[in-house]
């Protein structure tokens, strides 16, 4: 009898019902090989454009420090010498706020390479270039070293007026003209989101490029200062160079990721972040085994010391190393700007290039006296840091809730730019979908 009661209880109690599902954190069934063919596709094409854009905007820098060799050992060190501090004090500076205009205009209405327009500025960039050759042969010759410096300014001069005039032209072509106002009619509240975005991604940046300067002011402190500094200047252009297909990895997924969450597709999202991440690591490779093949004359197309030829073939190996974590360490950080969230790869630039690469760096070649080779030592283990931690972020993203975050901010700043009865029945609207 106890046992029958004891089923009877059982059968009376109210069943139990399942838990609720939790979002996934991983889109599942979103790297099917159709999609990511289809991916890879769009990506090309945007990376593509953008990697010849900014292949004529870094080129323009080794062809500027191709003229300071010619003119000799001290034109070179002390045309590195300037390039570092243009970097540190302005290039790098105007790079990273970019970064913030990726993450905002690509999950609203964005300019440029933000809206995947990239076939202009490659023109103008690439435009640029062919100018810039024919300024340096006069100036140089007239002027010398200030003449180098004279053609770099006039170069980036016409491209920022030309794409200024572009970017206008485009507005009164689509309509828009800024008739709904302009910056003057964003309230506090959008500025202060700017400003605090605006901050992480330039600082993200800016950590970044000074490590790599601080270097060339550490060179300078060598007995053999000037061929150093000369040697540093060589083995980084070259980096520049490939630093122009990285660059253009992270913003294109920057682009995509931010375009993506913006229209609350998650899952495109994640299989944009996943493409570009495996992008990064073969385009990594592909840098560092260029960059072995060519380090035996690379330096022949700037100088003909001997001194300075035999550093660039020696330290090019430690730099083709960095350039197989570089380029994934670049792609990492656009997607964090692409998800809103700069400020994550900042705090690994610090870990990574701060309190690894330049202690171990400055001890092995002051203290150990092993020079370059130190720095580059130092170096490449503070990108293996920084790496890792990047990839522990973007590994941890949450992506349906990003997507979630997104449609918040593009919302917010829909109904700011709706009449105010419009926007009292917006928000209804949203309200009601939400429940």
């Amino acid at each position: 009898m106890s046992s029958i009661s004891e089923l009877n209880d059982k059968t009376n109690e109210p069943a139990m019902l399942p838990p609720p599902a939790q979002p996934q954190k991983w889109p599942a069934g979103m790297l099917k090989m159709d999609m990511l063919i289809s991916e890879l596709k769009i990506q090309g094409r945007l990376t593509l454009l953008m990697a010849v854009m900014n292949l004529a905007w870094f080129t323009k820098t080794t062809i500027t420090t191709a003229f300071l060799g010619r003119l000799g050992e001290l034109s070179l060190a002390g045309g590195a010498l300037g390039v570092t501090f243009a970097n540190v004090t302005g290039f790098s500076i105007l790079n990273g706020i970019c970064g913030a205009v990726e993450t905002i205009c690509g999950q609203a209405q964005a300019y440029l390479s933000s809206q995947s327009i990239n076939l202009p500025t490659m023109l103008i960039s690439t435009s640029a270039l062919a100018i810039h050759v024919p300024i340096n042969i006069v100036l140089s010759k007239t002027m010398g070293l200030k003449g180098v410096a004279t053609a770099v300014w006039i170069t980036d001069l016409v491209v920022a007026v030309v794409l200024a005039i572009y970017v206008v032209i485009l507005e009164n072509t689509k309509g828009s003209g800024w008739k709904d106002g302009g910056w003057w009619d964003q309230s506090f509240k959008d500025w202060i989101r700017l400003v605090k975005l605006g901050a992480s991604c330039c600082l993200n940046t800016c950590l970044q490029w000074w490590c790599y300067e601080i270097l060339v002011l550490l060179t300078g402190h060598f007995k053999d200062a000037k061929e150093a500094v000369g040697v540093l200047a060589i083995v980084l252009n070259l980096d520049y160079l490939f630093f122009s297909v990285m660059l253009s990895l992270g913003t294109c997924v920057s682009t995509r990721v931010s375009n993506q969450l913006g229209a609350n597709q998650f899952g495109s999202a994640y299989r944009s972040a996943m493409v570009s991440l495996a992008l990064g690591f073969i385009v990594g490779w592909i840098g560092c085994l260029l960059m072995v093949v060519v380090r035996g004359s690379w330096a022949a197309l700037y100088t003909h010391d001997k001194g300075i030829i035999k550093g660039v073939k020696k330290i090019m190996l430690f730099m083709a190393l960095a350039e197989v974590f570089n380029s994934p360490l670049a792609v990492c950080g656009g997607i964090l700007r692409g998800t809103a969230r700069p400020w994550l790869g900042m705090y690994a630039n610090v870990a990574g290039f701060y309190f690894v690469a330049l202690p171990i760096g400055v001890i092995l070649a002051f203290k150990f006296h092993h020079g370059l080779v130190g720095l580059f030592i130092g170096l490449n283990v503070g990108i293996v840091v920084c790496l890792m931690l990047d990839m522990v972020f973007v590994m941890r993203i949450h992506w349906v809730k990003e997507a979630a975050k997104a449609q918040t901010r593009a919302s917010e700043q829909q109904v700011q730019n709706v009449p105010k009865h419009d926007a009292e029945e917006l928000s209804t609207t949203q309200a009601n979908n939400q429940v």
